[in-house]
């Protein structure tokens, strides 16, 4: 599946290595205002070659908008944006042919569908998540209009170190390439990621995610928890290894008395109107030169090393993109239709 959402959809397209990559919006609704800028600025966040956190493939990233914006505004129709690839180097993905990498979708994306894409690995590869950077920018816009909805994504650890959470300073979050909102913490997970990149490892981490001024209802009970949909949007992110809202794993350790008296933004599946926390660990970058084996296509069993261009870690880049998918949840619960029936007999 490659549509996220009922009301707001968005459906991604492309390849790390084809032509371009992007996504059609439908159901965004009409006389929004926004900009190429706007989604520039998200998509930039997010772009490679950044800093020697991220890989160096040289990527502008610039969006074009081939449809449904007119004069700055949304006209109601399908929104087409893409990104068109430039630096790409397929010549180092040509041993993936018959390889397939550890901890990546390789495998099984060769013996699902029986022909796949391997350079950079095809759709299964992290840049796809620009495409969910540009649908997120729309779906910010909708929330910042309905309720001046604020998204605000951060590393919360990195390669070990846990930021001080008790001096957070949203200012410092974009000032630093590890996005982290405390500067001396910020200092030593830059430390900690560079000399894992002397060793030729990664490292993976924590981000957190504050919700501030969110609508009040977003979500239905049983199978429509807002919370539910959440943990699909983030959980969706290939790199993302756990999800949790409010108290979180620590609610085993809580007692009713207390828990009962926490405001976590979320009750029986539908937003209260109060802030909500969300916290998603990150697995390493998967792609390290050091060397490994790997199983080839006729079962064999070989040494080798990834050749290309790969980031050391993945969370600072993953912020912006965990902030879209976020938005577009929310979005989508939004602009769902009301249920005439409950409004009926209320």
């Amino acid at each position: 599946m490659n549509t996220f959402g009922q009301n707001f959809r968005v459906t991604t397209f492309g390849e790390s290595h084809g032509v371009a990559l992007g996504c059609i919006i439908d159901g965004c609704p009409a006389g929004l205002e926004i900009s190429t800028e706007d989604i520039q600025a998200e998509l930039n966040r997010r772009k490679p070659g950044q800093s020697a956190m991220a890989t160096p493939r040289v990527e502008k990233d610039q969006v074009e908008i081939l449809s449904g914006i007119f004069e700055g505004k949304t006209i109601g129709t399908p929104i087409a944006c893409i990104v068109r690839n430039q630096d790409q180097a397929s010549k180092d993905y040509d041993f993936l042919r018959t390889t397939f990498r550890p901890g990546h979708a390789d495998e099984m994306w060769h013996f699902k569908y029986g022909h796949r894409d391997h350079r950079g690995g095809g759709r299964s590869s992290g840049r796809e998540t620009l495409a969910r950077v540009i649908g997120g920018a729309f779906a910010k816009k909708i929330l910042q209009k309905n309720n001046e909805t604020q998204i605000i994504g951060h590393v919360s650890a990195l390669a070990g170190v846990t930021a001080d959470e008790n001096n957070f300073d949203e200012s410092e979050i974009e000032k630093n390439p590890v996005r982290c909102a405390n500067r001396e913490s910020a200092e030593k997970m830059i430390e900690a990621v560079m000399e894992a990149k002397r060793k030729s490892e990664s490292v993976g981490g924590e981000i957190t995610i504050q919700i501030k001024n969110i609508a009040k209802y977003l979500g239905s009970p049983v199978f429509g928890k807002i919370e539910g949909e959440l943990a699909r949007a983030i959980m969706s992110c290939g790199a993302v290894r756990s999800f949790e809202y409010g108290i979180g794993k620590n609610a085993k350790n809580q007692k009713g008395s207390i828990q009962n008296q926490r405001k976590e933004g979320i009750s029986g599946g539908i937003t209260t109107g109060d802030d909500i926390l969300l916290k998603i660990s990150v697995k390493p970058t998967p792609s390290i030169s050091q060397k490994q084996t790997a199983q080839t296509l006729n079962g064999e069993i070989n040494d080798f090393v990834i050749g290309g261009r790969h980031d050391p870690t993945i969370p600072p880049r993953l912020v912006p993109v965990l902030e879209g998918m976020v938005a577009m949840v929310f979005a989508d619960q939004l602009l769902a239709p009301v249920d005439r029936i409950n409004q009926i007999f209320r």
